[in-house]
């Protein structure tokens, strides 16, 4: 069996860089298995990405980092189950007060408003046509109580309410074999999931939190709920989406976030 190591090179340490994107990657997925999983490809080969690479400066650093990534991007897309379903807790359990949390201060949180809102929806659909709240609000509505999980390390666990993603696409004639689906949002935020979270039975388009409407600093008029991602994947104040082939990144994705974000 051929090991591969990491390049030598002069005043970086590779095998710390290595060792470091191993962790990022481990603690990305949380079950024993799947780290397990992704360990031994990266022990067997998945480092194997990096050979060629001349990691002699930050640069050619965060090229090797990025192909890592990538690299994570495909094996968490491999193994994620659209069956298996995210823990959910008794309502006791809701974390008072929920934190709030975005790229900007509270003091920042966009105001919609709600008369004039529509959600556009564009793309590889039928139905093109733009939803209102009240349209929204009259397709079943389904409840979850779930853990959202930060990137930076926290967590906490809130009630949300809205529309099953899978029902609305399923409504607007979206095709399922498409790759992605974006979202453009009122903060100027903007990410892009895979169809598979997009079918998932617990992802939300999200139109209340803890029995009433949705707040403005937890996303008003619409987030979206995918307690299968991290929380950077579920854009909030949404205001319009787009069924897609054509990878479209995001706000943080597009600044080195690992683009599957699962939790």
């Amino acid at each position: 069996m051929r090991i591969f190591k990491a390049p030598k090179m002069t005043g970086v340490d590779a095998d710390a860089v290595v060792r470091e994107a191993r962790t990022l990657i481990a603690k990305q997925l949380d079950q024993p298995a799947r780290r397990a999983f992704l360990q031994r490809s990266l022990t067997l080969g998945g480092l194997s990405l990096l050979t060629g690479c001349s990691i002699s400066d930050d640069s050619h650093v965060e090229a090797a980092l990025s192909k890592i990534s990538r690299f994570n991007d495909k094996v968490q897309g491999l193994i994620f189950s659209p069956t298996q379903l995210a823990e959910t807790y008794p309502e006791s359990m809701i974390t008072r007060p929920f934190p709030f949390n975005a790229y900007y201060g509270e003091d920042e949180v966009r105001e919609v408003d709600e008369a004039g809102y529509k959600l556009e929806v564009t793309g590889m659909v039928a139905d093109r046509r733009s939803w209102t709240l009240a349209e929204l609000r009259a397709m079943p509505q389904h409840d979850q109580v779930t853990r959202h999980i930060c990137v930076e390390g926290w967590s906490a666990i809130g009630k949300w309410g809205g529309v099953r993603f899978a029902d609305f696409l399923r409504r607007i004639g979206a095709d399922t074999t498409a790759r992605y689906v974006g979202f453009k949002c009122a903060d100027d935020y903007y990410t892009s999931i895979d169809m598979p979270t997009a079918l998932h039975p617990q992802t939300l388009l999200t139109l209340s939190y803890d029995g009433q409407p949705l707040p403005p600093k937890y996303g008003f008029p619409m987030k979206l709920r995918m307690p299968t991602k991290l929380g950077y994947k579920n854009p909030k104040h949404i205001k319009a989406m787009f069924v897609t082939n054509t990878y479209s990144g995001g706000y943080w994705e597009d600044q080195g976030y690992n683009w599957f974000g699962g939790s």
